[in-house]
């Protein structure tokens, strides 16, 4: 019987990451890949608000940036033969697109929307401006320590970081293994790109939902979706976080919710049919409940570990600096998440004190809770894709909700830092988890994430007040602002103070936080059990996201469970197949809000 595998230290992983995936200091920080991420996010940052504000979502940035630069280089190399951008210079420029693209426009679509909703005004743009920036370069630090213990040591999937890893490496690839990995993802790319134009109804042939589960599930929004999208993502989550996903979708739609209906708790429409909106109003607390609760615990049996990277803040306050690692002189150091995170909070509490009137203390202790919230959000887009802002936000308002109470303006703006700051987090490690793949520099692609977010402010703020001169256009057919309703609806409801929170919310939230630290408990000491209990998160994201896409995640992981079970030799293909479905639609969606916006105005 063979020996079992040296489990190595996280110190090792890195040694090991260092000498075989690394590729050394090869120019990747170019003015090119500056200037092409710089154009390409804040293209991307209009049609994300313009969605945004459609839907209340947003397109990740990185896979779409990532061949449209491959295809803009391409055909500058031929017509002015200049040498084409790196695999590693396009890895670049798809973090700092990303966060120009996404996480500058978060806040725009959520929190500041829901602002102009509630005091029917505009903030001064000076005051926006410093706002939008200092909260994402709150999350770009935060995402510092973050980055080591969840890429490093866990390496979560974050299956949009791996799509854009795979389909980057099949764009510059070479020989036969890569040439049919590059043509298997062009080929699902084409399906999905055909399916969004198909699904979208841009032809006229299908509709986009299926209610074939009878007329009882359709009562209960349980549907499914030609989105292959996120069947892509299922493919690349794991087995146990999608069926967890389908699990808990199962318990909310067609269990809880047909409970609270009965009990009188949530009531239908005129037509005596629920919404997703009327549903997820309750069970979204339970959701966040547990993914927080369970992000916490997870936290707290890996703190020595994420401890580590704070060991440079100490070098700040030493006059004999330590002797760095070799992996240590490439990564981010720990002083610049010290000397990042004092100048942000800075400047947020300052506008906090003198804009919103909120104190110092509640400030930091947002600024504070953000961090943790990060961690939650981190987590959940790493093992699932999805990054839970919505039901952060819910969550956190609560908190201030128990701090400051009934002062919607406070509560607003508060939430907005841990929320908005906590999704920033996620999507720049989704970016940094590419990077990690392909073996760039991980302290350049930090800095072209920092510029990234000033790119992308420059850019959405003056446009958001022309595509939003007032409250008057929010909430009409144009741009119902869903994301905004919700959280200026939670705020008002919020200053009548927490006794109009129901008694099942407050239950719900209980649970909630039972399920999230009891889940893993078990993962931790009991292992062998764990095969058969469900993923934390997949289980709190299941509550906060409609029913059909837990369901199309489910079917990806299904599809991959079952070529792994049949067709080994296939399982290598997986990565490319589901990373092109997964920039095929990302592509089609970009290419179907312009033609929206074209031919509706």
């Amino acid at each position: 019987m063979s020996e079992p595998e040296k489990k190595l230290t996280p110190e090792e992983e890195e040694q090991q990451w260092l000498e075989t995936v690394y590729q050394g200091d090869k120019p990747q920080l170019t003015l090119r890949a500056i200037v092409t991420g710089s154009l390409l996010g804040g293209f991307m940052s209009l049609t994300n608000i313009y969605i945004g504000l459609k839907t209340g979502w947003g397109f990740g940035v990185a896979i779409t940036a990532v061949i449209l630069s491959f295809a803009i280089w391409n055909v500058l190399s031929k017509v002015f033969h200049t040498p084409n951008m790196t695999l590693l210079e396009n890895n670049i420029m798809q973090s700092l697109a990303s966060a120009s693209g996404y996480t500058t426009g978060g806040t725009l679509v959520s929190a500041i929307a829901a602002y102009i909703l509630v005091t029917g005004q505009h903030l001064n743009i000076w005051v926006l401006g410093f706002w939008i920036l200092l909260i994402a370069l709150l999350g770009t630090f935060m995402a510092i320590p973050l980055k080591r213990q969840m890429i490093n040591v866990e390496k979560l999937p974050f299956p949009s970081g791996t799509a854009s890893a795979e389909t980057l490496k099949s764009l510059y690839s070479s020989g036969v293994e890569s040439a049919r990995n590059a043509k298997l993802l062009f080929a699902t790319a084409g399906i999905g790109i055909a399916n969004k134009l198909i699904g979208e109804d841009l032809l006229g042939l299908v509709r986009y939902e299926y209610f074939v589960f009878g007329q009882w599930a359709q009562k209960f929004t349980m549907s499914i979706e030609s989105s292959l999208l996120l069947v892509g993502g299922g493919a690349l989550m794991g087995w146990r976080t999608a069926w967890s996903i389908l699990f808990g979708a199962i318990l909310n739609y067609a269990v809880v919710a047909p409970w609270l209906a009965g009990q009188g708790i949530i009531a239908p429409g005129e037509d005596g049919m629920f919404t997703y909106r009327t549903i997820v109003g309750w069970s979204l607390w339970f959701g966040a409940s547990v993914m927080v609760m369970a992000g916490l615990t997870a936290f707290a049996f890996q703190w020595r570990v994420i401890a580590r990277t704070f060991v440079g803040m100490a070098d700040i306050f030493r006059k004999q600096k330590r002797t760095l690692t070799a992996y240590e002189e490439i990564e981010v150091p720990g002083s610049w998440f010290a000397a990042g995170m004092a100048l942000t909070s800075a400047g947020i509490v300052i506008i906090m004190y003198f804009v919103f009137e909120v104190g110092i203390l509640m400030s930091l202790v947002a600024i504070a809770l953000s961090f943790v919230l990060a961690m939650v959000a981190c987590r959940a887009t790493g093992e699932t894709d999805t990054t839970p802002v919505g039901a952060m936000g819910k969550l956190t308002q609560l908190v201030y909700g128990i701090l400051v109470p009934k002062r919607m303006i406070p509560n607003l703006m508060a939430a907005s830092i841990t929320a908005d700051a906590a999704g920033a987090s996620a999507d720049l490690l989704t970016g940094l988890k590419c990077g990690y793949l392909l073996g760039a520099n991980p302290r350049k692609q930090f800095l072209a994430q920092f510029i990234g977010v000033f790119a992308g402010t420059l850019v959405v703020v003056p446009v958001f007040y022309i595509i939003v001169p007032g409250p008057e256009v929010l909430g009409t057919q144009m741009f119902p602002a869903p994301a905004a309703q919700i959280w200026a609806s939670v705020a008002k409801l919020l200053s009548e103070g927490l006794d109009a929170l129901s008694i099942s919310i407050r239950w719900s939230i209980l649970a909630g936080a039972i399920v999230g630290v009891v889940i893993p408990l078990i993962d931790r000491f009991l292992p062998k059990l764990s095969r058969f209990t469900p993923s934390a998160m997949g289980i709190g994201l299941a509550f906060t996201v409609p029913f059909a896409m837990c369901l199309s995640m489910f079917f990806g992981a299904l599809i991959v469970l079952i070529i792994s079970w049949k067709k080994k030799d296939w399982e290598e293909r997986i990565v490319p197949a589901a990373s092109g479905l997964i920039a095929g639609e990302s592509l089609a969606g970009v290419f179907l809000l312009i033609w929206s916006t074209l031919t509706n105005g």
